[in-house]
């Protein structure tokens, strides 16, 4: 019986957690929840998971779920709240495997401490990995534990490295759908609406990744977590678009042998991979071959999207450009989610703000949350120099 702690847990990666659990009910036990602010899928999941504790973004939430707990007779569950309630989520004694799918650096810390703690942490959230992933894989190292990639790119990647060594890699191959603006001309960009961003051909996501996608910073995030993951340099780690999504990533070796791996879209599938690693186990998640058609493939357009190209940079420089790559990428997104900024303007954000930051090493994870905190503060400051003086068209709340 493999225990779990899930940061997240109200989230997309969350929730799927949670149904893989419920499908094995005699190889999963949920004892921790991280929950963030929805206190109403908190209340649902601590009563039907009844974990030992959870943990809510705010004090005033915790007291309200620890009253509606209490009513509800489950008055044993630990309530927990803030940065703190996190950690303590991410550090359970009784917690096997932690998944980290808090969305930005929020979860940052936490995570970091549960590789501290000698958890076996399956990581969802690329932000840490791109924001302080030399301090949590040096960490890794140490502790001799695992770090699980769950982002179905870098864990089909994780797959095909099961069929040589390290020194046979010639090349890591991630591949991306192209957004919903593959083929529509920069020209327009200006005139993109967060409606039509947010309608992403191929995955159901939350609100800022499927912005990401759209800008290719989601996929230039994904480069330097390969990098970070399997200790390989950017120019080593390329980029395909592949519109259909059916192959989610592939390793090139120095033989020329390439081993692809490709499966259902469906969260649900490496999240089972991580969780029950380095096991195989049955599911019913079947792709159907019959179907595989045609494949599609081509070059990015840095061009067009240029925060992939930012995010290749940032991966060169490493330290707090990296910090100030997912610092200003994330206010730049919800400004833009806000009606605050055009779509064209996030990458210009972005490259103004990592122009700016420091070059260089980052000691302590203090240290990167005191770099991100200089990188938004400045990130925000442009934003407020562009802000339109009347909400776009579509404008919506950043989740």
């Amino acid at each position: 019986m493999k225990r779990i702690a899930i940061l997240g847990s109200t989230g997309s990666i969350g929730c799927s957690t949670l149904s893989v659990a419920e499908s094995y009910p005699d190889r999963f036990q949920v004892v921790a929840l991280a929950a963030g602010a929805n206190l109403e899928a908190a209340f649902e999941q601590a009563r039907k998971w009844r974990p030992k504790v959870i943990s809510m973004a705010s004090e005033p939430d915790a007291d309200v779920l620890r009253a509606r707990l209490k009513q509800a007779g489950l008055k044993e569950i630990e309530i927990v709240y803030g940065n703190a309630g996190t950690v303590s989520v991410a550090t359970h004694p009784d917690a096997d495997f932690v998944v980290s799918a808090i969305v930005g650096v929020a979860g940052l810390e936490a995570t970091y401490e549960a590789v501290k703690a000698g958890k076996i942490v399956g990581v969802a959230n690329k932000e840490c990995l791109v924001a302080a992933g030399e301090l949590i894989t040096a960490e890794a190292r140490r502790q001799g534990k695992p770090l699980l990639p769950i982002d179905s790119e870098h864990n089909a990647v994780h797959q095909c490295l099961r069929g040589g060594r390290m020194e046979e890699v010639e090349r890591i191959w991630l591949t991306a759908s192209g957004g919903p603006f593959l083929n529509t001309p920069g020209s327009q960009f200006s005139s993109i609406t967060v409606e039509q961003a947010l309608n992403h051909p191929t995955w159901k996501m939350g609100k800022r990744i499927t912005i990401d996608s759209a800008t290719l910073m989601n996929k230039g995030f994904e480069v330097i977590e390969a990098c970070r993951l399997f200790h390989i340099p950017p120019a080593k780690v390329e980029v395909i678009v592949h519109p259909q999504s059916t192959i989610h990533s592939f390793v090139e070796f120095i033989d020329g042998s390439i081993l692809a791996q490709f499966s259902v879209t469906d969260m649900r599938l490496p999240i089972l991979y991580a969780l029950t690693y380095p096991e195989r186990i049955e599911s019913d998640m079947r792709f159907p071959v019959q179907n595989l058609r045609h494949l599609d493939f081509c070059p990015p357009d840095m061009s067009k999207f240029p925060c992939l190209r930012l995010a290749y940079e940032a991966a060169e420089a490493g330290g707090a450009k990296t910090v100030a790559l997912n610092a200003a990428d994330e206010v730049a997104v919800a400004a833009f989610l806000a009606g605050d900024i055009g779509f064209d303007e996030i990458p210009r954000i972005i490259e103004d703000t990592v122009s700016a930051s420091d070059l260089g090493h980052l000691a302590t994870i203090a240290a990167v949350l005191e770099a991100d905190e200089n990188a938004r503060r400045y990130a925000q400051e442009l934003v407020l120099g562009i802000a339109k003086k009347t909400v776009r068209p579509g404008a919506t709340t950043a989740v």
